[in-house]
């Protein structure tokens, strides 16, 4: 052991691993050949109990009773021995730090004494009976030669001690008692050991490579499992990374919201008063900053959304020119101070999508199509192909090279070479296309581009078509609606519990003429209005988390019930948790998700005070 650990130590330091593989490799094949070894013990043992039987069998009559009985002892002796054995092994292999190489001399030991008992059986018998019982008991001890070569077959040196153990005194009695004939016996004997240890040779090759193939499985199976435990191990870590990363933002988008809310009204209540050229021309540049950042915000919002499961389709018959008719209003002015046309067609179909996210998609690609065109026009149109429809947004811009085309939907890629010439074409975060793809995956709606650079691009989403007689579940706008209509006269409430907030959207809805009560709760909204003189409101426009565990639909319930159930609606949020949209539908009011440009808020409370049934001015109970 001390000669062996000054080796280990001369050994160079660079070898030492492969020198510990080596070994380990070893203890491996010694294992491998010890547990084959013990797993044919008890057929051995078997085997033992039928040849000692054959052999009393024939020899009862003719052995007197002082030779086979001590022979009967030793053989039942050796099979006890090895019945503990193999008990004691079965033990072993249940404790930690099992000693292969002790195994396997006991092994050994135990098959040489089996050999050396075999022989001794041939000697004693061999000169007793007749010719028979001599053949009988060499098929009996070459029987059982046999049987050991798929055990000691990996042990040649093994077997040939056993097969010497067992025929050097059957031979030497052969050719000791018998005449002319046994020693012919004896060679032809001989010479079929001699055939079945070259036999056992070329069966141990074989053995020894099937062998080394299961410990070449075992060491990739093993790495595999190791490649698989650390693959999964750094899946989990980024699943881990991407939970936090997307509740980190959904938890943290309201309070990100409500300052850069509030800069954008108070930029444009601002540029209400400013009459100066060189100031207005300042705050102008400030708004379009805020409304920038406003559009890069809402695409890494609508990422998160969209991630956090927080937006799921909901399919409904709707009419594409009430989509086309908000598209309109949105983008003409943007499309007119441009200089392009923008045109719709094939409003009249009916689809059977989710409206919203259809709406959202077309939206962003009409945004897309106006940014990058400079001359020409934006046609955005539908078309049926049998139980489809086909919508789809062509313009005249720059155009997508070949080479950037199929990248153009991935996250946070921006096509190079496209020079941001204006305001409105500086360069975002590179997702309007990314949310456009996933929200198409979302719905299984195919979608599909072609672009030839310097011509255009068309953009291609396929929807199922509704049925016409269907009723459709977007609400139209009211016929004939202005884009900038005056609030003079008109009464808004406003419930919101951020200050910065509530007084922007005071000085901005007092700018555009309207009388504005703002409220920081419901409480304090109650509280005012308990008065009977508190005017009755057209509109009120509020926030959704409020204090004390209140929303703004609560806020919305109460005055409904204390004025009219028509009253219309308003919910201005940073909150982008799931089902908002269906409390929406379900109790009547509309959604704008923070930030908000000012443009945007004067629409939608244009869209819902024009759209609102006229009201008599009667209070119900209260």
């Amino acid at each position: 052991m001390r000669a062996a650990a000054v080796r280990w130590l001369a050994v160079s330091p660079t070898r030492r691993p492969a020198i510990a593989q080596a070994s380990s490799s070893q203890v491996r094949a010694l294992s491998e050949e010890v547990q084959s070894a013990f797993a044919y013990l008890p057929a051995t043992l078997i085997g033992m109990i039928a040849g000692v039987a054959i052999v009393l069998w024939l020899f009862h009559a003719a052995a007197p009773i002082g030779l086979w009985l001590p022979w009967l002892a030793a053989f039942a002796a050796l099979w006890l021995l090895r019945l503990v054995m193999l008990r004691g092994y079965r033990r072993a292999l249940r404790a930690p730090g099992m000693d292969w190489q002790q195994w396997h001399r006991i092994w050994v030991a135990a098959t040489l004494a089996s050999g050396a008992l075999w022989g001794a059986t041939g000697w004693l018998y061999y000169g007793l009976g007749n010719d028979l019982q001599k053949t009988g008991l060499v098929i009996v001890i070459y029987s059982y030669c046999i049987a050991a070569v798929p055990v000691l077959a990996n042990h040649r040196g093994i077997f040939v001690a056993f097969v010497a153990l067992s025929f050097a005194p059957t031979l030497t009695r052969m050719a000791l008692v018998g005449g002319e004939e046994s020693h012919a016996l004896a060679g032809e004997l001989a010479f079929i050991v001699s055939l079945t240890t070259l036999l056992v040779r070329s069966y141990g090759q074989a053995l020894r490579r099937v062998t080394d193939l299961k410990l070449r499985a075992d060491d990739l199976l093993a790495q595999l499992e190791v490649e698989k435990r650390v693959s999964d191990e750094a899946r989990h870590a980024a699943e881990i990374a991407n939970r936090a990363k997307t509740q980190f933002l959904a938890a943290a988008s309201h309070d990100l919201r409500q300052p850069l809310h509030a800069m954008g009204l108070f930029a444009e209540a601002l540029r209400q008063r400013v009459r100066e050229p060189d100031a207005a021309r300042l705050v102008n540049s400030i708004n379009e900053s805020v409304g920038a950042l406003e559009g890069l915000f809402s695409e890494l919002l609508d990422i998160t959304r969209i991630d956090s499961g927080a937006v799921t389709p909901q399919p409904a018959p709707f009419r594409l020119d009430d989509v086309f008719r908000r598209l309109r209003l949105h983008f003409e002015p943007s499309a007119f101070e441009k200089g392009l046309a923008l045109r719709m067609r094939g409003g009249r179909h009916v689809a059977h999508a989710d409206p919203l996210l259809v709406e959202r998609i077309l939206r962003n690609l009409v945004a897309n199509a106006i940014r990058y065109t400079d001359d020409g026009g934006v046609l955005l149109g539908c078309r049926r192909r049998g139980d489809r429809l086909r919508l789809q947004v062509w313009d005249t811009g720059v155009g997508i090279a070949a080479e950037e085309q199929s990248r153009v939907f991935e996250e946070f890629y921006q096509v190079p070479g496209r020079v941001a010439v204006t305001a409105d074409q500086r360069k975002g975060l590179g997702l309007g296309l990314a949310i456009v793809a996933r929200l198409a995956t979302l719905m299984q709606a195919p979608l599909a581009m072609r672009s030839t650079q310097g011509k255009g691009t068309v953009f291609t989403l396929e929807l199922p078509a509704g049925s016409e007689t269907a009723d459709p579940g977007v609400e139209r706008p009211a016929e004939g609606l202005s884009a900038a209509p005056t609030l003079a006269g008109r009464t808004l409430i406003v419930v919101e519990d951020d200050a910065a907030v509530r007084e922007g959207l005071e000085e901005l809805l007092g700018a555009w003429g309207a009388r504005v009560f703002a409220y920081s709760g419901a409480g304090a909204l109650r509280s005012a209005h308990d008065c009977d003189t508190t005017p009755a409101p057209d509109l009120v426009i509020t926030d959704y988390r409020l204090e004390a565990g209140s929303t703004g639909v609560d806020a919305i319930a109460w005055l409904r019930a204390r004025y009219r159930p028509t009253l219309p609606a308003v919910v201005v949020t940073g909150s982008t948790i799931a089902g908002l949209d269906v409390e929406a539908q379900q109790h009547d009011f509309h959604v704008l998700i923070k930030p908000v440009v000012p443009t945007r808020l004067r629409a939608m409370v244009a869209f819902k005070l024009a759209a609102a049934r006229p009201w008599s001015g009667t209070k119900t109970a209260g």
